[in-house]
């Protein structure tokens, strides 16, 4: 990929030995770039003062520039000659002590990496973000770009009078400049990583609030101004504040916390110390939402204030302990949620969607323990999968039920006080945590952390003429290329039908090992009408029912009395369908039968987009349009019955939308927008207007006319999105042809506009019209992967896979290019390869379709 060096984990331990930086001072001028039009370049100069523990030896420091102007070391002239963004410039004869000043003018970015820079087509106004995980502070300023050269930073900009500026630190002061532009100058920051620093800039709106002595700041563009519910926001910030607080034994450690809601932003969100950014699209709400959106969001707030502990005040030393930044935080954030708000089912969602998500990523080719050596920047960029944060969380989760809360605290509290403002591993902590409990915890860790894929739990039951359980026994089984069988704590539910209602009798938590767990404790008591294995789903499991208790959720699911046991029954029925052990059509029965009565807004929005997926990729293409139907038909009248107004509503709304195919559906849709046959209490804004729009699209149903003038009711960031990703769902030759010019084409793309183009290239109903361009997408794969900044690079390889074509030709098409791509970078062949594993798995579920 292109842009940046590839730092190595050798050539990081080396610098790390030599090197110790005391401060970094930058000046960035950002003033030629303000205009709507502007410059695409800023200037900086950079100031690093270091420590080398071997006077005379040699580094090199990282500077990710369009250009360098001049360099100085110790006052002396640095040869720029051998100077390149990926390779950085060369520091020969080091001091004890030094001083490095790099001037250096820098590209603003498109890509979400670096400085990103973005113009308001509300407003015309421009608007800055910074984003440097993994490695891309060195964008923005000269720098030593790893996790373990910690260091303070002082950042002085020259911006336009009427901007606004956040960084990690304070504004200490600011003063006029030339053409009615300001200074701002920050106050030192607290010491921190090079990733995690951060600024921002623009007219942003900012709402101030205080809370325990910490000032907190909300921003937003001004346009989106209204939008922002900061007394929500402010609510779920400031739970969590005095949740960490009073669990993790040590203050946030400064000043101020601002957070920051920007467009274009790649992720969910970033853990900026002290100055989190996030992506407004999907947490800054402009039309109506259900409790699953207000749900993600308290998440991903809370997500990222664990990080200030657990990423920022104690930082890894290497990017092979990502996964404990990211599972603790994703942990954390699910726990904090359902203790401190009002999200008390917080587990249900982490289950229903981001188990799922670990489990899809740790059944493919490129599945990888959770601790996993990082030889350099390039692997771990791949990395921010499903097993570095659902699996990881998971097996935390177990590890919280194997010690137990109290001492995974204590052991948590000594950890941040021991290691604060340092890095540290896992080792570390693991340490704490074993001195906390009194139990060795090596071997748990070794099974759970070192080792690969994911086990399936399935109890063997006999039940005697008496109506009481002979005996009950838990087989664990592993994939043969993965044979390890892992120790789980887990809880057995049993569940009996009272008075047409699943209500659960007893719990109990058992530890499973080996291939046949016999549960001596279970054997003479009264069977269950439903037996739940992992219930409160302690372990990291597939699970099986029983035919008994299999039978009974078939018709009685709705009814079982914890949302989080209903959670598992659906996870596990997705599961066999995507093992091929439940047909697609008899998994949309279930759905049809009991999702209708289900009020758990989690489970609702979770098990539509999984019964989306089941017909798009699971199901015999020859039934697939009857279970849409189907699917529309059960979606319309469930919302026609809904509460009016309710989140229940929209999201059966949402899913008729997508799931509208037929010429009476479609005349539905069309009447929405017109404001015709629209359900009591549902409210067709701007969103739901946008997703309604780009359904009729797909099928035909509208077109670009329909789509210009959508937009230009609609002329924000928001509808510049839905539109283009409207227009790339069009049905027709000509228009794919045009988005893929744009995808492969030598102009790059805005970040937003290129992930918009490729989720609307491909659609379930346009399959042998994407057909031809399969072979296309692997040819373009090396060199666009070549060309393009890593972000993009992934979305195009990740996102423009041809999914939907289930087809042998496509698998050997992707087995061919990966036999002749042996030496292309790892990172890329793991994407191809995880779409080849996606096809594979699909060709096997439409086989049992089809039998069945």
């Amino acid at each position: 990929m292109a842009g940046v060096r590839n730092l190595t984990q050798l050539e990081a331990a080396e610098r790390a030995r030599l090197l110790a930086v005391d401060s970094y001072d930058i000046n960035l001028d950002l003033t030629d770039g303000a205009g709507g039009a502007g410059a695409d370049t800023f200037r900086g100069v950079t100031r690093v003062r270091f420590r080398c523990t071997e006077p005379g030896a040699s580094t090199f420091v990282e500077v990710a520039a369009d250009s360098v102007r001049s360099a100085t070391l110790n006052g002396a002239p640095v040869d720029i000659g051998g100077w390149s963004a990926d390779s950085g410039l060369a520091l020969p004869g080091l001091a004890a002590d030094n001083e490095l000043v790099v001037e250096a003018d820098f590209a603003y970015s498109t890509s979400g990496q670096g400085l990103h820079r973005l113009v308001d087509p509300v407003d015309g106004e421009v608007y800055l973000y910074s984003q440097f995980e993994t490695n891309d502070a060195q964008r923005v300023f000269a720098c030593f770009d790893q996790p373990d050269l910690k260091s303070v930073y002082t950042w002085h900009v020259t911006a336009p009078g009427h901007w606004k500026l956040i960084s990690n630190a304070p504004v200490a002061g600011s003063e006029p400049a030339a053409g009615g532009a300001q200074v701002v100058h920050f106050a030192e920051s607290a010491t921190m990583s090079t990733y995690i620093t951060a600024l921002c800039g623009g007219p942003y709106h900012e709402v101030r609030r205080d809370h325990d002595g910490i000032a907190m700041g909300y921003y937003c563009r001004a346009s989106m101004a209204a939008h922002m519910d900061v007394d929500d926001l402010h609510l779920v910030t400031t739970q969590g504040f005095d949740f960490y607080h009073a669990q993790f034994g040590i203050r946030y450690p400064l000043p101020k916390y601002d957070q920051v809601w920007t467009p274009e932003f790649n992720a969910g969100a970033m853990e900026n110390f002290g100055c989190v950014v996030h992506a407004e699209e999907h947490y800054i709400f402009r039309s109506q939402v259900t409790d699953f959106e207000y749900e993600q969001r308290a998440n991903t707030i809370l997500h990222e204030l664990a990080h200030m502990w657990f990423g920022d005040l104690v930082t890894m030393r290497w990017w092979n302990d990502l996964w404990l930044n990211e599972s603790f935080a994703e942990w954390a954030s699910h726990w904090c949620n359902s203790e401190a708000t009002r999200f008390t089912d917080a587990w249900v969602t982490f289950l229903s969607l981001r188990k799922a998500w670990g489990y899809r990523q740790d059944q493919m080719s490129s599945t990888h323990p959770v601790y996993c050596e990082i030889p350099d920047v390039a692997a771990v960029e791949v990395n921010f999968d499903g097993i570095t944060y659902a699996k990881g969380a998971s097996v935390i989760k177990q590890l919280v039920a194997y010690v137990g809360i109290d001492a995974f605290v204590a052991g948590l509290r000594t950890y941040f006080q021991k290691y604060q403002w340092g890095n540290a591993t896992f080792d570390d902590l693991l340490t704490e945590l074993e001195a906390a409990c009194g139990r060795e915890l090596r071997k748990f860790a070794a099974q759970w952390l070192e080792t690969a894929q994911v086990n399936t739990l399935r109890p063997e039951l006999t039940i005697g003429a008496d109506g009481t359980y002979g005996a009950v026994t838990v087989l664990q089984q592993a994939p043969a290329g993965y044979p390890t069988l892992r120790t789980h704590r887990i809880g057995v539910g049993l569940y009996d039908l009272v008075d047409g209602r699943l209500r659960r009798r007893e719990h109990l938590q058992v530890d499973v090992g080996g291939e046949r767990t016999v549960l001596d404790e279970l054997a003479g008591r009264r069977a269950a009408d439903v037996l739940l294995l992992n219930d409160e789903d302690l372990t990291y499991a597939k699970l099986r029912l029983d035919p008994r208790s299999m039978a009974t959720v078939v018709t009685h699911l709705a009814t079982l009395e914890a949302p989080l046991g209903r959670a598992l029954v659906w996870a596990a029925a997705w599961d066999m369908v995507r093992d091929a052990e439940l047909a697609t059509r008899d998994y949309l029965d279930l759905v049809v039968g009991a999702l209708p009565a289900e009020e758990d807004i989690n489970l609702i929005t979770a098990t539509l987009r999984q019964a989306a997926s089941a017909l798009t990729f699971y199901a015999d293409p020859q039934w697939a349009a009857q279970g849409w139907e189907t699917l529309a038909a059960t979606a319309r009248r469930t919302l026609a019955a809904a509460p009016a107004g309710s989140g229940a509503q929209l999201a059966w709304a949402r899913a008729y939308a997508s799931a509208a195919r037929t010429d009476g559906d479609v005349a539905v849709l069309r009447g929405w927008l017109a404001g015709q046959d629209v359900a009591p209490g549902l409210v067709v804004d701007a969103e739901l207007r946008w997703s309604v729009l780009q359904s009729l699209a797909a099928v035909g149903g509208a077109g670009a006319a329909e789509i210009a003038q959508e937009l230009k009711g609609d002329p924000t960031n928001s509808g510049e999105r839905e539109a283009a990703l409207a227009e790339a769902l069009l049905p027709e030759a000509a228009a794919k042809e045009r988005v893929w010019q744009q995808l492969v084409g030598p102009d790059s793309l805005p970040n937003w506009k290129q992930r918009a183009l490729l989720q609307g290239f491909q659609h379930p109903t346009q399959v042998a019209l994407t057909a031809p361009y399969a072979d296309r997408f692997f040819e373009s794969a090396a060199r666009i992967w070549a060309e393009q900044d890593s972000e993009t690079a992934q979305a195009f390889v990740g996102l423009g896979y041809p999914a939907f074509q289930v087809t042998d030709a496509a698998i050997a098409a992707a087995e061919a290019w990966l036999a002749a791509n042996e030496d292309q970078p790892a990172p890329l062949r793991r994407l191809v390869a995880e779409g080849r594993d996606g096809a594979v798995r699909a060709r096997a579920a439409r086989a049992r379709d089809t039998a069945a």
